[in-house]
């Protein structure tokens, strides 16, 4: 039987999850699809609440203080709806505001953050390509993980502008001209990239044809994912009947699903696949 410690917005007593898993994610976006189908591949019997911000999306443009203010309100929302842990499926929102989110949620509400898999991709030790958006490559914040975890790979920033937005807007023509962009950038004895960015892992298809090569994509989603998983206790092997479609919030509101743009990736597909009664 699995408890949480009491949320600090809700009642002080302990929630009884019993068997069940619950995990929330949050992002500026539908970048949250790849973290959650990550976490549906490795319990099918995880209810899942989706809580983005299509009304403010994008976040990267806007200042840290007001990244800062709209995550706290994402967040916020998500947890109304009473999941174990919740994770930050956004880069941008990780960097400027997870230190606000686990001063206000933790220790009651678990929450994981998404890093660049920076390290597992360069333990080889070869060359490393990190795509990441323009207000990312080159910041302090990239340029810190590249020295604490790089080690003795050669590292290129390589920027993607427009590709996020992109991706967001399922908008083909635009995915394909900035994924060309960034290749282009790309040099040609790198053997790994990367995805700074958790929209990125939802094109990977595309960013391997327009490499042309083998290279290896490092994304965060699953490693994501298994942290989640691990903070609740949620890795001992006994899962449940699958669970069903995602419990979706969009900018505070319930909606019955996510926007039709989402509808177009394959990780919306398994998320919303219809499901046995239970």
């Amino acid at each position: 039987m699995r408890r949480s410690l009491p949320h600090r917005t809700g009642s002080a007593r302990p929630v009884d999850y019993g068997d069940r898993v619950k995990i929330a994610l949050m992002d500026s976006g539908i970048g949250l699809l790849a973290a959650a189908a990550a976490v549906r591949r490795q319990r099918p019997d995880a209810e899942l609440v989706l809580s983005s911000d299509p009304d403010g999306v994008p976040w990267g443009p806007r200042t840290p203080e007001d990244v800062a203010r709209r995550a706290l309100a994402t967040a916020r929302a998500a947890l109304a709806h009473g999941p174990q842990a919740l994770i930050v499926a956004c880069n941008t929102a990780s960097v400027h505001a997870l230190p606000a989110i686990r001063a206000e949620l933790e220790p009651a509400v678990p929450v994981i953050g998404t890093v660049p898999a920076i390290k597992p991709a360069a333990a080889g030790g070869g060359s490393v390509a990190i795509w990441a958006t323009p207000a990312t490559t080159g910041s302090p914040y990239q340029r810190g993980l590249i020295r604490d975890f790089a080690g003795t790979a050669a590292v290129t920033e390589v920027p993607c502008p427009g590709l996020a937005d992109a991706v967001q807007w399922a908008d083909g023509p635009a995915i394909g001209r900035a994924v060309a962009a960034a290749a282009a950038l790309t040099p040609g004895d790198v053997t790994d990239i990367v995805l700074g960015c958790t929209h990125y892992e939802l094109v990977a298809d595309r960013i391997r044809a327009a490499i042309g090569r083998p290279v290896a994509l490092h994304g965060s989603a699953e490693a994501v994912a298994a942290q989640a998983l691990r903070r609740i206790g949620a890795t001992d092997g006994t899962v449940g009947a699958p669970a069903g479609p995602p419990t979706v919030v969009l900018s505070g509101r319930a909606a019955d699903t996510l926007p039709p743009e989402a509808l177009e990736y394959a990780e919306a597909t398994l998320l919303f696949a219809a499901v046995p009664t239970r």
